[in-house]
């Protein structure tokens, strides 16, 4: 029962009102509460550690909500080798004892876009996951959450997880810019401004028009990069596409939670992207951030236009668009193209991306969340230089010994046409 203080609440950033509600009590910045959770996710990376701690936990007792635990096979679907294979038997095996019905198998595709499509994600709900970009699901109102093992043992076990209160940043985004600047490169300027230090464990509420005018893979873009500069959750107002989204998608009622006029913030960022033009990560960090016409020319074999980042459709239209326009791909270049789930698949099908992909030699997988990390098909070998729409540059991350550029789609797909990094405003 929540109490009237914390219905008549004033005066309180977003977080501060999600975790009110969701504790019962009022509270603030840096305080320490125990809060209900909506949803407590595992995909099959990490997910088999949770199946065999829980267990042996409770002694293979049961859960406490089966329908606020969700199980999404993305990271390495299918299944690559034998013991992977094992670990999502594991999965499976627990759902169906558990009476888990919420389990997103191989064939969905990245899960938080999935859980996001099914209309299990509404604006004001608590969730926690073992993916660390679950955050990204902030830019629809929800406090989604990265977390250890333990973490959700508990929060499958009794309900409810111990957070701390961040603090908040307000970001505000400043000016308009033109296509072939994209929410990618936005989000780059963003990571560049601020660093990997400064939003440490922060809630960040994005404000603007440039971010009101983001459509849902925009904003996903945008979200997706808070875990890079080690912010805790970031925040959008629902509003246009999006809203009309989610109310499509979500059965129940849903309330947008607002920061109030009077809420106190750490502090206030600006990030100025007027007249913004197309920017790259170089290796081997995501705030090593040029534009990229500093780097024009510089040779590269590999591209990847997908993951939690840039798979939605927009993402693979405008790609498209460029390699229809010139008609190749360069003979020196791989480009492999993997859509965020099966949703966006089918899209790309009915709408003839597909055709215009396989016809220039591009590679085209299943959903999922592919080349990511060093654990999918396609990863580098010494020497090898990836352009990427992912979000992690780290030295080592696809390969020992390779580079990875992270940049639009639209800068992979003109940089596959040249065979060398290339600004794509030459094609628009």
């Amino acid at each position: 029962m929540i109490s009237k203080e914390v219905e008549n609440m004033s005066g309180k950033t977003i977080i501060e009102k999600i975790l009110s509600r969701a504790s019962g009590k009022d509270v603030f910045a840096n305080e320490r509460v125990w809060a209900e959770v909506d949803l407590a996710v595992v995909r099959d990376f990490g997910g088999p550690n949770v199946v065999l701690e829980f267990d042996e936990f409770t002694n293979k007792g049961k859960v406490k909500d089966p329908d606020k635990i969700a199980m999404t096979f993305d990271y390495q679907a299918p299944a690559k080798d034998l013991k992977v294979a094992q670990n999502q038997v594991l999965c499976r095996d627990f759902a169906k004892r558990q009476g888990i019905k919420n389990l997103f198998d191989v064939n969905w595709g990245i899960g938080q876009h999935v859980l996001l499509e099914q209309g299990m994600i509404k604006p004001g709900s608590v969730v926690v996951g073992t993916d660390s970009h679950m955050n990204l699901l902030g830019v629809v109102g929800s406090f989604s959450s990265g977390g250890g093992t333990t973490d959700i043992v508990a929060a499958w076990y009794s309900g409810k997880l111990w957070f701390r209160v961040p603090e908040t940043i307000k970001v505000i985004f400043k000016g308009k810019y033109k296509e072939p600047a994209s929410a990618k490169d936005l989000t780059l300027k963003f990571v560049k401004t601020v660093g990997m230090d400064r939003p440490n464990y922060k809630s960040l509420e994005f404000t603007g028009e440039p971010v009101d005018k983001l459509s849902l893979a925009g904003r996903l873009t945008l979200g997706s990069m808070v875990t890079e500069v080690n912010g805790k959750i970031c925040f959008i107002e629902p509003s246009g596409e999006v809203l009309n989204f989610l109310k499509e998608r979500i059965k129940d009622k849903f309330e947008i939670v607002k920061s109030d006029k009077d809420a106190k913030y750490l502090e206030e960022v600006e990030v100025d992207v007027n007249d913004l033009i197309p920017q790259i990560a170089c290796p081997h960090s995501p705030d090593n951030v040029v534009p990229v016409e500093q780097v024009a020319g510089r040779p590269f074999n590999e591209g990847f236009i997908g993951s939690c980042t840039n798979g939605r459709f927009e993402d693979f239209e405008v790609a498209a668009r460029i390699l229809k326009k010139a008609g190749k791909i360069h003979p020196e270049v791989r480009l492999v193209i993997v859509p965020a789930t099966r949703e966006v698949a089918r899209q790309m099908l009915k709408s003839g991306l597909y055709e215009i992909f396989m016809d220039l030699g591009a590679m085209i997988a299943n959903p999922g969340c592919s080349l990511c990390t060093a654990g999918h098909h396609g990863v580098l070998g010494k020497g090898d230089v990836l352009l990427s729409t992912s979000n992690r540059n780290f030295l080592g991350k696809l390969g020992k010994g390779a580079e990875v550029y992270l940049c639009s789609p639209a800068t992979v797909a003109a940089s596959a046409v040249e065979g060398k990094i290339t600004d794509p405003r030459r094609y628009f």
